[in-house]
């Protein structure tokens, strides 16, 4: 193993890494706090912390679950979860909640609402607040997601507030996004014009316990829905089921198809190609929120940037000619 000196770890941080590596809880959730600060010093501790444990990562299924509030997602997950635990796996869950405009902080606070998952010693869960991302998935998702696997969780979820560009963002970061949808929840074609089924490997109505005619009807409507569509993958065709998640009804045939899924673009060097794909999105992701970060911190920017938007309130300068100077002032307008 390469010596940590050599990979710029030394103290605290080869306490860390260390942890990390043994599966330690609070030494992930440290970690994952240090990769979340905006502090110059803890970017630069956790960038070398990740090149660290970038070796032991990239073992896990990740999984994407999203879909509108009060689908059941927290409560599927927790049961599905506890399902995979008894299967001997170690699952961890990433939940993006919806930031407090006024606080910051998460409104729903999922780990509260997954009370037995969170109590297992095989579980991780790590609810973040998005702060304002874009899709409603948290800046730092990916990293977190890296530590999580090289902690040694084998099943990765990551649940999104299930609003706007959530579904684009999480799908570009799992390897099997699941669409959660409820059975009576109007017209399924107004949802596929928004371009959602598109992404989905894989559809669940839950709440199926419910009325369980309606989840059947729902369910067929679903596929043949998707048959007029182009899937995500050319050697998979979105499958669609009903489930209860609340009574733990289903959750064996889903963890089926998840296993059908994964050996099936395996086999076709589909899944690797997934990865590579995400691993360059998010360099690019990185790449414009450092151009972005870079841009605020010009002095000239920053000596005219309260200024400026103050005349664009005002409607005495247009948004376009504000960009342009501000542009100008940080040398990228040619």
């Amino acid at each position: 193993m390469t010596p940590m000196a050599e990979l710029g770890l030394s103290g605290e941080d080869r306490d860390l890494f260390e942890g990390v590596i043994a599966g330690r809880r609070r030494a992930l959730a440290k970690a994952i706090t240090l990769v979340e600060s905006t502090r110059e010093d803890h970017r630069q501790r956790a960038q070398s912390l990740l090149a660290a444990l970038l070796p032991h990562s990239g073992r896990s299924l990740r999984i994407g679950i999203s879909g509108v509030p009060g689908v059941g997602k927290s409560t599927f997950i927790e049961a599905f979860g506890m399902s995979l635990i008894e299967r001997g796996h170690r699952v961890a869950v990433l939940a993006v909640d919806p930031s407090s405009t006024v606080h910051g902080g998460s409104i729903l606070g999922d780990k509260t609402r997954m009370e037995l998952l969170a109590q297992r010693e095989e579980a991780f869960i790590r609810p973040t607040p998005s702060s304002g991302s874009l899709g409603g998935v948290a800046e730092h998702t990916r990293e977190a997601l890296l530590l999580c696997e090289a902690a040694g969780h084998d099943i990765i979820i990551v649940e999104t507030v299930g609003v706007g560009q959530s579904e684009t963002a999480v799908a570009g970061m799992t390897d099997c996004f699941v669409l959660l949808q409820l059975p009576n929840a109007g017209d399924d074609l107004q949802a596929i014009k928004k371009g959602i089924m598109e992404l989905a490997d894989l559809v669940v109505f839950n709440k199926a316990d419910i009325d369980p005619a309606a989840a059947q009807l729902a369910a067929a409507q679903m596929r043949s829905a998707l048959a007029m569509l182009h899937p995500a993958s050319a050697n998979w065709q979105p499958p669609v089921l009903t489930l209860s998640a609340l009574r733990k009804d289903g959750l064996e045939e889903f963890w089926q198809v998840l296993e059908k899924f994964r050996d099936t673009l395996g086999a076709s060097g589909e899944f690797a190609a997934r990865r590579r794909h995400q691993a360059l999105a998010w360099m690019w992701q990185l790449v414009d929120s450092g151009l972005r970060d870079g841009f605020r911190r010009h002095p000239a920017v920053s000596d005219r940037l309260a200024d400026t938007a103050a005349e664009v309130e005002a409607g005495s300068i247009t948004p376009t000619a504000a960009a342009r100077r501000l542009l100008d002032l940080a040398g990228q307008q040619k």
